[in-house]
């Protein structure tokens, strides 16, 4: 008889909840991970840097688990195929795991848990992706939050609620190696590779887990300027759980409030779509629905390809196809251009950065993109309408971030800009007024 935990979204031994609790349980742990075709069988791109950084992740996890003179089982298939055979061949009293929280993987737990019980086994899954879960920070009346900025303040609120010293019970770390000699024995070969999958490696490089603590303190002062590297990109980390989101808040905590804030955001867009999951496919106010989109095949090639004629918008476009990674401001930006300037349906510009970023988490860029385009929480208003041009001058004023990724800027081969800026706000304008305000 054993226990197994899964690993998902979690890629690590330390402190890492669901595996904390497995190891405490009374029986040896089995830890798997499944390469879900689900998943894997939508994806065009057969270089996608992300399958390999999982790849890599489940490997050194497998190395760290063969010197303890255990193993981690690694499947390729649909989990519910995978867990028919593990009931079939293994005795199981319970299978560990961390909530995911997105429409796939809610229904992917349904069907498991359906199976799993069926077989007299257990499912227990536990918070580790954020810090508080969608129904830990309400509002007076148990209404969740639509506004982030009363959200921060209950969700500071509660963080200091249960303070010992200097560090929050929330903020606590799970001690997972202090129960390593609950890991089931028994070796098992690492035997699937990339290629097994229809993968191969790819050229793109993924920012490192360690940033010099000079970037999270300067944080407030630098983020805002493309060319200076002023930001963590710790982004692929959080989305996989390389890293703990706990350790990274505490030191926030202590270095950064502007930092903080961008990890309460997480939580923020991430209970948004637990409580109203139709975000995922449709605006979260609904009367944005009747935004008479352009949606011209085009314009968006242009977009996608930084050929836009707007220096500030193609930088940041080729930045992302060339290192699946963009800065923060250039993303408000970019997304701004695509649904205002060129009144393209940001579902659009969503799907094309769920395809292309490192980063890519649903929460989270499901709610910038209804940001940019006004139809969700915390919306700019639709009259909000950024200037590419003083955009460019403010945050990248000796043009070093253009010159990087724009080569041809200033010569005869830059292409004019696709739209003139004056003509197109007042389209916007006219357009978004006409749809929310009919006469």
């Amino acid at each position: 008889m054993m226990n197994i935990f899964w690993f998902r979204r979690d890629l690590r031994l330390e402190d890492n909840a669901g595996l904390y609790h497995a190891l405490k349980s009374e029986l040896p742990v089995q830890p798997i991970f499944i390469f879900d075709r689900n998943i894997l069988d939508k994806l065009d791109n057969k270089q996608d840097p992300r399958v390999e950084f999982i790849h890599d992740q489940v490997t050194t996890i497998h190395k760290i688990l063969k010197g303890l003179k255990s193993s981690l089982w690694v499947f390729y298939g649909k989990p519910e195929e995978v867990y028919r055979k593990l009931v079939k061949e293994h005795k199981i009293q319970a299978v560990y795991t961390n909530s995911d929280y997105e429409s796939y993987a809610l229904e992917r737990d349904g069907v498991i848990q359906q199976l799993l019980n069926k077989n007299s086994i257990e499912f227990k899954s536990f918070k580790d992706h954020v810090i508080f879960d969608k129904d830990e920070v309400l509002k007076k009346d148990g209404l969740p939050y639509t506004v982030f900025t009363p959200y921060k303040r209950k969700w500071l609120e509660k963080l200091d609620s249960r303070m010992k010293e200097q560090s929050s019970y929330y903020l606590s770390s799970y001690p997972c190696m202090k129960y390593k000699d609950n890991f089931k024995m028994g070796s098992r070969e690492l035997e699937l590779s990339l290629e097994d999958m229809g993968f191969e490696k790819s050229p793109i490089s993924i920012p490192p887990t360690e940033v010099p603590q000079k970037i999270i303190k300067t944080y407030d002062e630098n983020r805002n300027y493309p060319s200076i590297d002023g930001t963590s990109k710790l982004g692929i980390h959080f989305r996989f759980g390389t890293l703990s989101i706990r350790e990274k808040a505490r030191k926030a905590r202590k270095l950064n409030d502007t930092y903080l804030s961008e990890l309460i955001w997480r939580d923020f867009y991430s209970q948004i779509l637990s409580h109203f999951p139709h975000v995922e496919n449709e605006p979260f106010r609904a009367k944005y629905k009747a935004i008479p989109w352009r949606n011209n095949e085009a314009e968006f090639k242009a977009w996608c390809e930084g050929k836009t004629g707007y220096p500030i918008v193609d930088a940041g476009m080729r930045e992302l196809n060339e290192t699946g990674h963009m800065h923060n401001r250039v993303r408000m930006i970019v997304a701004s251009f695509l649904t205002k300037h060129l009144l393209i349906d940001w579902s659009w510009g969503e799907a094309y950065f769920a395809e292309k970023l490192l980063d890519f988490d649903l929460a989270s860029n499901n709610g910038g993109w209804q940001w940019a385009a006004g139809c969700g929480t915390d919306a700019a208003p639709y009259f909000r309408i950024f200037n590419p041009t003083s955009q460019m001058d403010k945050f990248d004023k000796e043009r070093k971030y253009i010159k990087k990724w724009v080569k041809e800027w200033g010569t005869e081969t830059y292409p004019e800009p696709i739209v003139d800026h004056k003509m197109a706000r007042e389209r916007c304008l006219k357009t978004y007024k006409e749809a929310l305000n009919p006469s």
